[in-house]
């Protein structure tokens, strides 16, 4: 296993980098021999990294003790699932996960059919690159098949907080996302590099572009629900520097997503596209420099200094490239075809939109290394907490909400007033309802009822659009309404699926703004017998036991609750205290609802018949889940459309306005 597995590192830098040399002479002789041979090269890397991550997992599972990777990050009496999902525990794990998927991303697109495309040789020399540099750096600094210079009889176990099904998707899919961002940056490159400034590399990018949008989506998601239920703070999202870091791409890649329809339609916003991607990119590598370098103190960290010196080296490379490869071809990106005709419409929308999310952007990367700033500038290192990212953030995001609401409403090339207002009438009528209703059940908060009163306002605006189509299409099809539904879907996959996005982002806004503005909260030590009343809710103290389980210790307070004085059952809150482990792990006991979460931590006790709990009622928080969801769902939509040719969306769009349309 030590031999095969080490061979498989060292056999692909060699691999790799023979691919590179080939693609690169290739190219200069214009020798297809030699470019089939380096794409061959690629499927021997595949290979080579599927059999890494086999043996990787093999040796977790079956605890081979002699591995330092293994015996570092599980134990005897670790379930195998997290045995297995120990994978990604640590930097060496991570990094060959990093590496295997993309190897496979790599491997997809040199043997997809746009294989013949005269950019598929560029894009794959720079995803080798990346290849290249992965191999490198875990032979280097992260090798999982590193041996211990003595067997240990067990070993030291897996983070408890690491111990929960989060562990097994938040990881995968946020890697799907950060790995999927080199695809569209290679074709960008690659573009340049061949002066094809037209939207060809838009349409050939932009599934691979949605996939990787929606695993950073995912893996945010994933996060907070999981941050919410094993950390017992209470919350989803503590703007902690490495959730930030996952974060900033995803704003970045929204922008581009949203402007990538604007060259589509008119061959514009060529410099912001290739801005983005290029930002986007770099972002996930500076993301994982914060996670290995330990400069930032956050629970995510992996703290290892020599591979954040590795990673800062390869992001100003590819800083380097990137600016290189831009100046030299600026002339061609910023000659734009069309410029925008009106400040008024669709596409001035979409641009205002661009400038809010990367505003954003800035903002929070400006709040995660303000310390690290402060810190070399005046030798005090300043603390950045969640006040800062709510103050700056909450306008922005609510600006985002608002123009998310106006933009389906306003007319592409040059939108009037009277017709704006004529569409906008009824959802602008449902956000000032449910203003005035907010106010009249005695709902305060002032910037709280904006946000929720313009999130129903994007959502109106939203179901409006699927109104609207649903009667125009009943109206000519005599279509009953589940069929014009399903039709109207069918047809405009990109407009609908990207609209049911939208949807999902408003009923995430509402749980955001709700739980943030209504929670109900209290700490109070109870005897057994006495309660804790919160809201609606009473909770009666029934007394701790005590049990083991898998070897751990498991101290239990149960707690029997009722709603508005009705029996809802009994709950357990826990501490668990691992054999492997200082600190014990708490399990949270949530009761859920549609509206509102009953949140109860065992904070600490002083016998069997006295504790201290802290209790929530967080509101509304299960709709970011369920938002999340529909992000999802109206992505997959939104992937399976757009089968018409770039070529023929832009010509559709000239012939449009030659037409006057």
């Amino acid at each position: 296993m030590y031999i095969i597995g080490n061979l498989s590192l060292y056999l692909g830098i060699g691999i790799a980098f023979y691919s590179i040399i080939l693609y690169v002479w290739g190219l200069k002789n214009k020798n297809n021999k030699m470019i089939n041979s380096a794409r061959g090269g690629v499927l021997s890397l595949v290979l080579l990294s599927s059999i890494a991550t086999f043996l990787l997992l093999y040796n977790l599972g079956t605890s081979q003790f002699q591995y330092k990777y293994v015996a570092a990050y599980t134990s005897e009496n670790l379930p195998l699932v997290y045995k297995l999902t120990a994978f990604w525990a640590g930097n060496a794990g991570s990094l060959l996960l990093w590496l295997f998927l993309l190897c496979l991303y790599t491997g997809f697109l040199v043997f997809s059919k746009e294989k013949r495309n005269p950019m598929m040789p560029y894009v794959s020399i720079i995803m080798l690159l990346n290849i290249l540099f992965f191999f490198i750096v875990i032979v280097i600094s992260g090798n999982p098949f590193e041996m211990t210079e003595t067997i240990p009889a067990d070993g030291k176990g897996l983070n408890p907080m690491l111990q929960h099904p989060g562990m097994i998707l938040h990881p995968v899919t946020l890697y799907l996302g950060y790995v999927g961002l080199a695809v569209p940056f290679s074709f960008a490159i690659a573009a340049l590099i061949l002066k094809r400034m037209d939207a060809e590399w838009i349409k050939l990018t932009r599934r691979w572009t949605l996939v990787a949008w929606v695993f950073l989506t995912l893996g945010n998601i994933i996060g907070g629900w999981w941050a919410y239920l094993e950390l017992g703070w209470g919350g989803y999202w503590a703007w902690d520097p490495v959730e930030n870091a996952s974060f900033l791409p995803w704003l970045t890649v929204s922008a581009f997503l949203h402007s990538v329809m604007i060259q589509e339609r008119k061959g514009m916003l060529k410099t912001w596209n290739i801005s983005l991607v290029i930002i986007s990119y770099l972002l996930t590598l500076f993301g994982t420099f914060l996670v290995r370098s330990g400069v930032l103190t956050s629970v995510h960290a992996f703290g290892d200094g020599n591979l954040g010196a590795y990673f800062l080296i390869f992001m100003v490379f590819m800083i380097v490239l990137s600016l290189y490869v831009v100046l030299t071809r600026y002339q061609l990106i910023k000659k734009e075809t069309n410029p925008i005709e009106s400040y008024f419409s669709k596409e001035s929308s979409f641009l205002l939109n661009n400038l809010i999310l990367v505003g954003g952007a800035f903002a929070v990367l400006w709040g995660s290394m303000y310390p690290l700033i402060s810190e070399a500038l005046t030798g005090t290192k300043v603390n950045v907490g969640p006040p800062y990212f709510e103050k700056v953030m909450a306008p922005i995001l609510l600006g985002l909400i608002v123009l998310m609401g106006i933009c389906p409403l306003i007319a592409w090339q040059k939108a009037t007033f009277e017709r704006f207002i004529k569409s906008a009438l009824w959802p602008l009528i449902a956000g000032v309802i449910s203003a005035i209703i907010l106010v009249a059940i005695g709902i305060k908060g002032s910037f709280a009822i904006v946000g929720l009163a313009s999130t129903v306002f994007m959502f109106a605006s939203h179901l409006k659009e699927f109104y609207d189509g649903i009667r125009a299409r009943r109206k000519a099809t005599k279509e009953s309404v589940a069929m014009a539904t399903c039709k109207l879907l069918v047809k405009n996959q990109r407009r609908y699926g990207g609209y049911i996005v939208h949807i999902g982002i408003a009923v995430i806004a509402i749980g955001v703004i709700s739980s943030h503005a209504y929670v109900k909260d209290t700490l109070q030590t109870v005897s057994v017998g006495e309660k804790v009343e919160i809201g609606d809710y009473q909770l009666t103290f029934n007394g701790l036991t005590e049990h083991s389980k898998n070897g751990n210790g498991i101290v239990v307070a149960a707690l029997e609750t009722s709603y508005k004085g009705k029996s809802v059952g009994t709950i357990n809150a826990e501490k668990i205290f691992y054999e492997t482990w200082p600190e014990p792990a708490t399990e949270v006991a949530i009761k859920t609802n549609w509206k509102e979460d009953l949140y109860v931590v065992l904070s600490s006790w002083e016998s069997k018949d006295k504790a201290t709990f802290q209790v929530k009622v967080n509101p509304f928080v299960s709709w970011i889940w369920f938002g999340g969801m529909l992000m999802v769902f109206g992505t997959a939509i939104a992937l399976i459309g757009g089968k018409t040719t770039t070529s023929r969306v832009y010509k559709m769009g000239i012939q449009h306005k030659k037409a006057g349309v």
